[in-house]
């Protein structure tokens, strides 16, 4: 049987922020931990600053040949993935609304949050389904929720709310694979995107993520979280 402290976990995005505190909170239930960031630099400090146990990868998730690349680095270094935590991701609307985002920002935002998950899924199951129990994380938004879409966040709201569909549907996908695939609200975090006043911290932020990947029930699937609660779409 896997245990929490026997897991293989990787985090998109992992170099700051949420995804950075989501590595550690990994490291200190004793999993080991492969973090991505789009710069191979970023990566590689980030993990240095965290433990000689993590494993750097420069990954964009917006790049199928990225990923590819990542797929052969990550399977050169582990047999297996326990865990992966969809992470990376874009908050670009700046004074854009729903009347005014072009078609080229929704292109580049849903890129990124929606089909970057989607597509690492893809590429990284089989090493996933080498793992028992396995276990997929999508970190959405509160603006992902049907009921938090905003007129003034055009392209991060459809992003999220798109993504939070596609968990369902993976959900669904894997469920005979023995894959859980859930999603989480880690609601407003004091990050780069989220800013200076947002009134969580990282460690706040990344706590649900965490525990889904170590301790929650396996059977818990295709489910929006937060604060370890499931809350609806």
């Amino acid at each position: 049987m896997t245990t929490a402290s026997s897991k293989i976990a990787l985090v998109t995005g992992g170099n700051r922020g949420i995804g950075l505190a989501i590595a550690r909170g990994l490291l200190a239930e004793g999993c080991q931990v492969i973090i991505t960031a789009r710069s191979w630099d970023s990566a590689k400090q980030a993990a240095a600053d965290l433990s000689e146990r993590v494993i750097p990868v420069a990954l964009d998730v917006g790049s199928d040949r990225s990923i590819t690349a990542a797929v052969e680095t990550v399977s050169q270094a582990v047999d297996r993935l326990d865990v992966l935590i969809n992470n990376a991701g874009v908050y670009p609307d700046g004074e854009m609304n729903m009347l005014t985002a072009p078609r080229e920002l929704f292109d580049a935002t849903l890129n990124i949050n929606t089909l970057g998950p989607i597509r690492m899924v893809q590429a990284f199951l089989p090493l996933l389904e080498r793992a028992e129990n396995a276990r997929v994380i999508n970190m959405s938004s509160g603006y992902g929720a049907q009921n938090g879409l905003s007129a003034g966040v055009p392209s991060y709201c459809l992003s999220k709310f798109a993504l939070n569909g596609a968990t369902i549907m993976l959900a669904e996908a894997l469920r005979s694979r023995s894959i859980a695939v859930n999603v989480v609200d880690p609601g407003w975090v004091r990050t780069d995107m989220g800013g200076a006043s947002a009134p969580r911290s990282p460690e706040q932020g990344a706590d649900t993520a965490v525990w889904l990947a170590t301790a929650a029930s396996h059977s818990e699937t295709g489910k929006f979280w937060r604060d370890r609660q499931s809350i609806a779409f």
